[in-house]
Order: structure tokens, then C-alpha cells, then sequence
């Protein structure tokens, strides 16, 4: 019984991540090329919210209860935008620091072989 839980909740993860427009939207930004993306991804929050507002408003003027669930569904997602923007920009400044610090240590190598090689032929001279 619980090897069928956790097979159908890996099966419902999957196909959430691979399908939902917001985990779609995520794993793209948070590529190398992508990150720049992430304040402006943030934008498409907006819509999210405004169709949680729209529906709250059916569901006082008493349309079905299960589109509570569509709330909590566009309110989740529209959370998932808005720290798209935050996440990204930290996690930008961290692979800007380690492509400076490898830089960094190229030129220190470069340097290095070249005060070698300069010792070198100074010495065969």
C-alpha cells in the first residue's frame, strides 16, 4: 500500500514538473541563460493573482465550492512567480563570483607559466 503512495506521488510530481507552466517557466530561468530572465518573469505573477481574485469573486457569488481549489492553485503559483525574480538575481550573483574567481585563477596561471618561461630562457641565455 505505501509502494503504491509513493509510486503514484513520484508518477503526480513528474508530471507536475514537466507540464505546470510555472515549473516549466522555473526550470528554465534557473539556467545559465535564463537568469537574466527572472525579474521579468516575475511579471506573469499578476495574471496568477488576478484569476485567484476572479474566482474568489464567483465563489462569493456562489459558484462551486471545488474552484477553491483552483485559488489555492493560481495563488500557488503566482507565489512560485514572485520569488522567481529574488532567486534568480542571488542566484546570478553567485555563478557571476565563481566565473570571476576562475578567471581569476586562469590569469594566475597564465602569469605564473609565463614568469616560468621567462626564468627559463633568461637562464639558457
Amino acid at each position: 500500500m505505501i509502494r503504491l503512495l509513493l509510486a503514484a506521488s513520484i508518477t503526480i510530481h513528474d508530471v507536475l514538473r514537466r507540464y505546470m507552466p510555472t515549473n516549466v517557466i522555473r526550470d528554465l530561468v534557473r539556467t545559465r541563460q535564463g537568469l537574466k530572465w527572472g525579474v521579468p518573469a516575475m511579471l506573469l505573477a499578476v495574471p496568477y493573482f488576478a484569476v485567484a481574485y476572479w474566482l474568489t469573486t464567483l465563489l462569493a457569488g456562489g459558484a462551486p465550492g471545488w474552484l477553491n481549489l483552483l485559488v489555492l492553485v493560481s495563488i500557488w503559483s503566482g507565489i512560485k512567480m514572485l520569488w522567481l525574480g529574488p532567486i534568480s538575481l542571488v542566484m546570478l550573483a553567485r555563478v557571476r563570483a565563481q566565473e570571476f574567481a576562475a578567471r581569476r585563477r586562469q590569469m594566475k596561471i597564465a602569469r605564473t607559466e609565463r614568469d616560468f618561461q621567462t626564468m627559463l630562457s633568461g637562464a639558457r641565455g
